[in-house]
């Protein structure tokens, strides 16, 4: 690169590298935020979730949550993948899913006004170094190390910022008379340019795949007086858009809930901008006049008077950003009912999926790769599909007691059919949780969260030898058909007893896994764990001692044995995934 630079002129030669300077700038600015919005999910991804599931009664909470959430991680993205999960999972519905996410497009402007710092009068980058260093000291020390590394993504965001400013300063855009030619070509004044250059804005957006990024360019030309104020915002209208359309082409491939939220994201700031064309110039005005700006300073009144005011118009890009987002809130979230109805009928299930909720529950309902997924969050989704797991295999024995009591012959064979099949899918299900569990475990997770994936990892194995415990239940009921045999009266009292006890230990076992661990305890367990243990010591030594007194034949007395000790080692695989929940 040096030897290249070697052959070129001065003029070429300080165009090159300042335009590199210009991307790895902003390569700093997006790495820093990623870095830093990745490292407080992983910090506060429980409590945000617990947070996002429990503040949502209302539009007006789900607004605040999603303004609170977004303004901690940072990231709006984030905010409505963590949202979606919930709607998938059942947690929220689609109307306060909106809400949420309405929240999230104002919590998201603080972005626009730490980057507006970057652009002050003071140096941002005297700060970055002593940052840098503390960073580096809290990596070493495990406890501290997320905030090592939060503190990282700080100073390379602000680093990031403050090369921006200073390059924007160095290339003079201001005094480049290309530059101002080109700019003064377009007629500020007009509705044709203003809708040109939001499509710009949208354009970039979904190039550079950061809305960010296209912010801190708007800011550099503005705040260097190159790019005029009503420019420079219809930048920041089209990026809005522009970063919506890239959230739907990701949620493409996704559920249906997925492609509604990305929707509704997009028909709130296409609402937003069409409004906001109508009351374009007075509302700048409005937002130049609160931070002190004076549109119609020029440059005959002077250069310095002039680009201290130019430099007010990052302050004006970040307030204008905030106030768009505030107003456009205030209009819609009296209308989400209808928003959610407009949102249903254009985004409607996929035939596949029609097909997949008609079926017997066949595959994953609340993993999906096709929106981006953030790691921490991919965890709540997979316990979801563990809770959905525990309850087909619980279905699996209910089959077993249907067909217990079923006489029809056609009937009897239907159900047993069911369970071998429900027992395919739980043998599918397994091996996809555990694939999707085992992508999640290579990113990088906080250590509560590595606990939980490898607690999930034991409870699928455990659910999965459940549901071929229940195969097994119904494999011994089928052969007993084939025999043409049938259980005495009494055999059949004593099955009952056990298959309630076993039925107890199911619904105790999906409790633990649907709800808090603290609200539960494993002792519950471990007491009908025991007394299952009792009852099948008991039924053994019995029907032991039926078959020597000649009460039925060895055949019948085999087959009720085997079923007894099926429920027994099915009762022993419950307490294993209650034991896996509570980490023991």
């Amino acid at each position: 690169m040096i030897g290249l630079l070697d052959w070129m002129d001065e003029g070429t030669r300080q165009m090159v590298t300042v335009s590199f300077t210009l991307l790895g700038s902003l390569a700093l600015l997006v790495f820093g935020m990623k870095m830093m919005s990745e490292t407080l999910q992983k910090m506060a991804g429980p409590q945000l979730r617990h947070v996002l599931g429990r503040m949502t009664t209302n539009r007006f909470t789900g607004m605040l949550t999603g303004i609170v959430v977004t303004s901690a991680v940072q990231s709006s993205t984030a905010t409505t993948v963590m949202t979606v999960s919930f709607v998938n999972a059942g947690l929220l519905t689609l109307a306060q899913a909106i809400s949420v996410i309405m929240g999230a497009n104002i919590g998201t402007t603080l972005t626009a006004w730490i980057m507006s710092a970057g652009f002050l009068s003071f140096n941002v980058t005297d700060f970055v170094w002593p940052a840098f260093v503390i960073a580096l000291i809290l990596i070493y020390r495990k406890s501290q190390a997320n905030f090592g590394n939060f503190l990282f993504g700080i100073a390379f965001m602000f680093l990031g910022l403050g090369t921006l400013r200073q390059t924007g300063v160095d290339m003079k855009l201001g005094e480049q008379q290309v530059v101002l030619d080109f700019f003064a070509s377009f007629d500020p004044q007009s509705f044709v340019t203003t809708l040109l250059f939001l499509l710009i804005g949208g354009i970039l957006t979904m190039c550079v795949q950061s809305s960010a990024a296209v912010m801190a360019i708007t800011m550099i030309l503005c705040s260097s007086g190159a790019l005029p104020i009503y420019q420079g915002i219809a930048l920041v209208m089209g990026e809005n858009i522009g970063t919506t359309v890239t959230s739907n082409l990701a949620a493409l491939t996704a559920s249906t809930q997925a492609r509604r939220a990305a929707f509704a994201h997009m028909f709130f700031n296409l609402f937003g901008v069409c409004w906001m064309l109508l009351v374009f110039h007075p509302f700048i005005d409005m937002v130049c006049n609160m931070v002190g700006y004076d549109t119609e300073l020029t440059r005959e009144a002077g250069e310095d008077a002039f680009l201290a005011n130019a430099a007010k118009l990052s302050v004006v890009l970040a307030a204008f950003h905030s106030c768009f987002n505030v107003a456009n809130t205030f209009i819609l979230i009296w209308f989400i009912p209808q928003i959610e109805k407009i949102v249903c009928k254009v985004i409607k299930p996929k035939k596949s999926e029609k097909k997949a909720s008609s079926d017997a529950g066949i595959g994953l309902q609340y993993i999906d790769g096709g929106i981006i997924q953030t790691p921490e969050i991919a965890v709540l989704q997979a316990q979801k599909e563990v809770v959905l797991f525990a309850e087909r295999t619980s279905k699996m024995f209910g089959m077993v007691k249907s067909m217990l009591e079923e006489h029809d012959e056609r009937k009897f064979e239907q159900t047993y059919d069911r369970v071998e099949k429900y027992e395919g899918i739980s043998d599918r299900m397994e091996i996809e949780i555990a694939s999707y569990l085992e992508k999640v475990s290579a990113e990088r997770l906080s250590d509560e969260t590595k606990g939980k994936v490898r607690m999930m990892m034991r409870q699928i194995g455990e659910i999965e030898s459940i549901g071929d415990s229940c195969f097994n239940l119904a494999r011994t009921l089928n052969r007993l058909r084939q025999q043409k045999e049938e259980f005495t009266i009494q055999q059949l009292g004593h099955i009952h007893g056990m298959m309630a006890i076993t039925e107890e230990a199911l619904d105790q076992m999906n409790m633990v896994l649907k709800g808090r661990r603290e609200d539960y305890s494993v002792e519950e367990s471990y007491r009908i764990e025991n007394d299952i243990n009792l009852m099948r010591t008991t039924l053994k030594s019995d029907n032991i001692k039926a078959v020597n007194d000649h009460q039925y034949d060895y055949a019948l007395g085999i087959l009720f044995s085997d079923f007894i000790s099926e429920c027994e080692r099915l009762g022993d695989y419950i307490v294993n995934v209650v034991e896996a929940r509570f980490g023991k």
